[in-house]
């Protein structure tokens, strides 16, 4: 009969979508088809109501875990019976009225459940077992190392008595030795009954009220200092945090002021990193190329360091990479470049032989003279071999605007050219083609400009430029680090990676 199971302990698996549960069998009603477990656990996590009702469509899988000897009586309630169930019972949960959750009813089949026979004889080897009850153990075997490896599901597996053991159970192997008694390895790893699991939530809360951290971190502090460890912290210290382009290595702290001149400097600029660099007279920076000179840094090396970083910040300034490719053939950059017969119009001729060599349109201006210096001449000469465009006539310069106007007209000490009308007339050219103006190395603000640039080159170290310089670039020449010293500037590179640097006014 199915009321003799009742008090039963059973795990019934209704599918992916409910779980399992597990409980102890509290009522069988065969009319309607459906069991009820009291203190169920739903997939290991004791559910929140007191007992749950199971349809027989819903139940895909019923096992008997345990099966209650003929002397035990529980009662429903707190001490309620967890019954076992017939095969062949499902269940479906649906909302309560306590918002907890209710397992509804639904029948699977109309035809009445089979009762399962206890075993009457205990020392009987000769079991009977109907076709259905051969078919619900093999069932039952298939699945069950499945049940006694679910998460967070502990259950009480213990061997059955001879008396109460269902015909279909297989007894397990025995194996160890505790009090005398063999156990079985599932006793021995599912052996604390389900009872015994507090009904209560563990209150963390209050657990954690009762830790006094201060005190701790106190007696941590206090053990430290007396043993000369390196302190770990308080809770009102924070760590330092570092940036992926920090070292966390420490090292001696960073000196922004390395460039220092034996006089007080009119002007000082910083560069990105925020390195000092303070500008120099003229007198003292010609005395610098002089000693230079001295040492093997001639002229000539000079301007083809000058003409190489010159020509590498105008191809920056004409668009790079994204101007400057074999794709882009139609869209030949123009350049304008303004000298005249001294030093700083050597070096525009040899910023403009580069320029050329990139494949860059280069138009030289440059005035004719009965005699010119030799190192114009020899400029003159390799810039011949260019495909650049020489003219020495304003009229021979472009009437659209061009890419970029390249300044070395001006001089730091020949100021009567400004007075020739070659001069101005290129001056008026420039102002009126709009486009933008780069000087390399342009005289000093006391010095009146005849053309504003928007940015100039400094060499080596730069003057007291003005504003009608424009945004001043610092490029390197070659001049080494004792030359400095030799004329009284303790110096370091300011360069870094780089030949050619911004500078900000500060």
């Amino acid at each position: 009969m199915a009321t003799d199971w009742l008090g039963s302990i059973v795990s019934i698996n209704c599918g992916e979508s409910l779980g399992v549960y597990q409980g102890r069998v509290s009522a069988v009603d065969q009319v309607s088809q459906t069991i009820s477990l009291t203190r169920p656990f739903h997939n290991g996590v004791k559910c929140l109501v007191p007992e749950v009702t199971f349809r027989a469509g819903d139940i895909t899988e019923l096992k008997i875990l345990e099966i209650p000897g003929p002397g035990d009586s529980r009662q429903c309630g707190d001490s309620q019976q967890m019954d076992t169930a017939t095969p062949g019972v499902g269940c479906q949960v649906g909302p309560s009225q306590n918002g907890t959750g209710k397992v509804l009813k639904k029948p699977m089949s109309s035809s009445a459940p089979q009762s399962i026979p206890r075993r009457t004889d205990m020392k009987s080897q000769d079991i009977v077992i109907s076709p259905q009850q051969q078919c619900s153990k093999s069932y039952m075997d298939r699945h069950m190392e499945t049940l006694s490896q679910s998460k967070g599901f502990r259950r009480r597996h213990n061997s059955w008595s001879s008396s109460s053991r269902h015909p279909n159970q297989v007894t397990p192997k025995k194996s160890g030795l505790k009090n005398g008694q063999m156990k079985s390895k599932d006793d021995e790893c599912f052996g604390d009954d389900i009872d015994e699991i507090p009904d209560t939530d563990f209150d963390f809360e209050g657990n954690l009220a009762l830790f006094d951290k201060a005190a701790v971190f106190e007696e941590i502090e206090t053990y430290e200092r007396r043993s000369g460890t390196r302190s770990r912290g308080t809770p009102n210290e924070k760590p330092a945090r570092y940036r992926h382009d920090e070292n966390i290595l420490e090292s001696e702290p960073i000196v922004y002021r390395r460039i220092v001149v034996p006089q007080n400097p009119n002007k000082e600029f910083c560069t990105d990193s925020g390195l000092v660099v303070p500008s120099v007279s003229y007198e003292l920076h010609k005395k610098l190329l002089a000693v230079a000179e001295k040492h093997g840094l001639t002229l000539e090396r000079r301007l083809e360091m000058t003409g190489v970083c010159a020509s590498q910040m105008a191809l920056s300034l004409l668009g790079g990479p994204n101007r400057l490719n074999p794709k882009n053939v139609h869209q030949r950059p123009t350049v304008a470049l303004l000298c005249g017969p001294h030093v700083k119009g050597a070096q525009g001729i040899s910023c403009g032989r580069h320029l050329s060599n990139h494949d860059v349109h280069v138009i030289l201006f440059l005035p004719n003279f009965v005699k010119m210096l030799e190192s114009i001449t020899n400029e003159l000469n390799l810039f011949s071999k260019t495909q650049g465009q020489q003219v020495s006539s304003v009229k021979d310069l472009p009437d659209t605007p061009v890419d970029l106007v390249i300044n070395c007209l001006d001089c730091h000490e020949n100021a009567f050219l400004r007075d020739q009308p070659w001069y101005k007339a290129v001056v008026d050219w420039a102002n009126q083609n709009r486009a933008p103006v780069l000087s390399i190395d342009p005289p000093i603000s006391e010095m009146e400009l005849g053309i504003d640039a928007k940015w100039s080159l400094a060499l080596g170290l730069p003057l007291p430029l003005g504003e009608r310089a424009g945004r001043v670039y610092l490029c390197d020449i070659g001049i080494p680090q004792k030359v400095f010293q030799e004329v009284g500037i303790n110096y370091h590179s300011p360069f870094g990676c780089k030949f050619v640097i911004p500078l900000h006014s500060t």
